[in-house]
């Protein structure tokens, strides 16, 4: 087990959506997580496989099982009982289908904990909870909002915030902006720079990000509050030397029109902006064109009145071969340097983004 997990071993309940943009969340987990030690991923179509391996070609010794039975009897057999199921769906809307439910019922009989980003809370199903209690499980829903009086209001205290602040922002949903987060924080990290994540959904709070809250599911009022309290609340408790906020959505997107608060209320010195070269539509609405790039680097920069940094390109639909000219064109097209960062790391921006830690 790793020493360092904040809640134990986990199985990550994926089925028919592992490696694909639904199956966000796993995704995550599966490429890190300080929260939980994750010892398996249910996917009926990938059973038998290393999820690192199907994600990413890499691989991370993290078994696909076809279901929650066959998973729990391995791992027992192995002697690597897990104590939390996570669901690691990501569906449009944040809605469990009901099929679901059996698999987190028979995880609850097994006297597993188990933690959801799903906007179905299951704490509010009587029938989970009954097998929860009988079997006195923890059930935990990611994206239940606080009561108001926990929640905080803009203050403009993030003006006391004198360390480099970067967003990540994106011109699509479930384009990677997480993942290039933590990449960039961990590659800060390893320079000997104390950096911190803001997580601003639910999948960074289940990677075991300090400092976030939960922006698609909190009262409208209090977003701009919630996300500078988290950001003011690194900067005295942490002292950190670079503070990323991950982004949410899209700035055009139709469904899932994010990042306004974040730059309003994060007031970020610089935008790093991911990038999908192959997407042509939002995703998961056909017919609703993706705007061209630099019609979002202008509406960022207009909206922020900071600079867009540079291009972190999600290679997705892409061989490895096509990367660099890829990066290349959006290089020529933007004026912007271009990374790959979770093909070949994010040392290289990293190096470009530290000069700016000086001029703060």
């Amino acid at each position: 087990m790793k020493k360092d997990s904040i809640d134990g071993r986990a199985v990550v309940f994926c089925q028919n959506a592992f490696n694909t943009p639904e199956g966000k969340t796993a995704h995550g987990l599966v490429r890190f997580t300080e929260r939980y030690d994750v010892v398996a991923v249910i996917d009926a179509k990938y059973a038998g496989k290393d999820a690192g391996e199907v994600l990413d070609g890499k691989k991370k010794n993290i078994p696909i099982y076809p279901d929650f039975t066959s998973a729990y009897n391995e791992l027992i057999e192995k002697g690597k009982e897990p104590k939390n199921f996570v669901v690691g769906l990501a569906p449009d809307g944040g809605r469990l289908p009901k099929s679901y439910k059996s698999e987190i019922k028979l995880a609850l009989q097994k006297g597993l904990n188990v933690d959801s980003g799903l906007h179905d809370f299951l704490t509010k199903d009587d029938e989970i909870m009954k097998v929860a209690s009988e079997n006195n499980c923890r059930v935990r829903d990611i994206r239940k909002t606080p009561d108001r009086d926990e929640l905080h209001f803009f203050t403009g205290d993030i003006e006391k915030v004198k360390c480099l602040k970067l967003a990540v922002l994106g011109t699509d949903s479930a384009i990677g902006k997480r993942t290039t987060s933590w990449l960039l924080v961990h590659a800060f990290r390893e320079l000997g720079l104390k950096a911190e994540m803001i997580g601003t959904g639910q999948t960074a709070w289940l990677q075991g990000a300090k400092y976030s809250m939960v922006m698609d599911s909190c009262i409208n009022d209090f977003v701009s509050g919630e996300i500078e309290h988290a950001v003011v609340s690194a900067w005295k408790e942490a002292k950190p030397d670079v503070i990323v906020i991950e982004g949410q959505g899209s700035l055009m997107n139709p469904a899932y029109p994010g990042g306004f608060e974040i730059l309003a209320a994060g007031r970020p010195d610089y935008i790093i902006l991911q990038h999908a070269p192959k997407r042509l539509e939002y995703d998961g609405f056909p017919g609703y064109k993706l705007h061209d790039i630099q019609e979002q680097i202008h509406a960022l920069q207009v909206i922020s009145g900071k600079p867009v940094i540079a291009i972190t390109l999600n290679h997705e639909g892409m061989e490895k071969s096509e990367i660099e000219e890829a990066c290349q064109k959006i290089t020529e097209e933007t004026g912007l340097p271009c990374f790959d960062v979770l093909e070949y790391g994010a040392k290289e921006l990293v190096t470009v983004l530290k000069s700016k830690i000086n001029k703060k």
